[in-house]
């Protein structure tokens, strides 16, 4: 028969507390909120535990290699254009915090109509079910247009929509993101997969240059990727195409001899998703680097982490 003698808790071994390791300290906790007080005293004020520690940690090592010369670039998914935070996006470009800038097709489509039409996104499932979803004229003709001529001269398809904005009518150019990386000479690059933007269903594309531009894009993104060494990536909402293209740069990179070890990858999402988790926070920063997930909706986070960047460059 078992022994289900009761365990003699007087035999039990304790810690005092000035002995036991601890995760919480008190200079960890928030501190108290001041009505009336600037953003910088907001954020200062914010528990350097978990999410808020990430967060500092984040910031740091944007304005770290900012302040050294060092890369930061910025994958930029569709959605975060197209809620309405170019405008900030735009005040880091014109502050000489952004060094590169990685777009998908989407994002390429919501910025041109944006600043063509001051006007984006439509309602899909309504738009579906007669067949005018993604039809929308000008948009597929002056970008195909831009990318079919950029080709003609052997560039990739940042670099030729950045020179095509140039000779177009945009009405609302100073909210455009790709307007301004062309004003501010930033290298822009994007990432897609044929068949799955609007644009490539129109008469007005030619799938080799579309082709040959991606092709373009990928290596010469990853040329900015081989000097990373000390800087930083950020991937905002892309689930897919912004990770995948970003880890096999990193190998590339690394396949080349380039040094790749010390570097910060931060993804910034409304949601955990498996591969930016995996090949941008995780795989790439295994031998050394920091790798940072933000999780929380772009409208609300993005604002506050780029406000942040700037108070905290600002202060030195």
């Amino acid at each position: 028969m078992s022994d289900y003698t009761d365990l003699r808790l007087e035999d039990i071994k304790t810690i005092p507390l000035n002995e036991r390791p601890t995760k919480v300290k008190i200079g960890d906790v928030s501190g108290e909120y001041k009505v009336g007080g600037s953003f910088r005293e907001f954020i200062d004020i914010l528990p350097r535990q978990f999410g808020g520690a990430d967060f500092h940690k984040a910031v740091d090592s944007v304005v770290h290699s900012i302040q050294n010369n060092r890369p930061v670039i910025w994958g930029i998914g569709a959605h975060v254009i197209k809620n309405g935070l170019s405008p900030l996006i735009i005040q880091l470009i014109k502050r000489d915090c952004i060094s590169a800038i990685l777009l998908n097709g989407a994002g390429l489509i919501h910025d041109f109509e944006l600043g063509f039409v001051g006007a984006t996104s439509e309602d899909v499932g309504s738009r579906l079910s007669d067949g005018d979803f993604g039809m929308g004229k000008e948009t597929a003709q002056i970008l195909n247009h831009a990318i079919i001529n950029g080709d003609k001269d052997g560039l990739g398809i940042g670099e030729s929509v950045k020179r095509g904005f140039g000779n177009i009518d945009l009405k609302f150019k100073e909210q455009s993101l790709i307007w301004n990386a062309a004003k501010s000479d930033i290298p822009l690059f994007v990432v897609a997969a044929i068949g799955t933007d609007t644009i490539h269903f129109h008469p007005s594309v030619e799938p080799g240059a579309l082709g040959r531009g991606l092709h373009r894009d990928a290596l010469q993104f990853s040329r900015v990727v081989a000097n990373l060494e000390g800087g930083v990536f950020l991937n905002i909402g892309s689930a897919v195409l912004m990770p995948e293209l970003f880890l096999k740069a990193v190998t590339l990179s690394r396949n080349l001899g380039y040094k790749l070890n010390n570097f910060t990858t931060i993804n910034l999402d409304f949601m955990r998703q498996y591969r930016p988790e995996t090949n941008v926070v995780d795989r790439p920063t295994r031998n050394g680097g920091v790798g940072i997930s933000l999780i929380g909706q772009h409208e609300l986070l993005l604002p506050m982490f780029i406000a942040s960047i700037l108070e905290k460059r600002s202060k030195g």
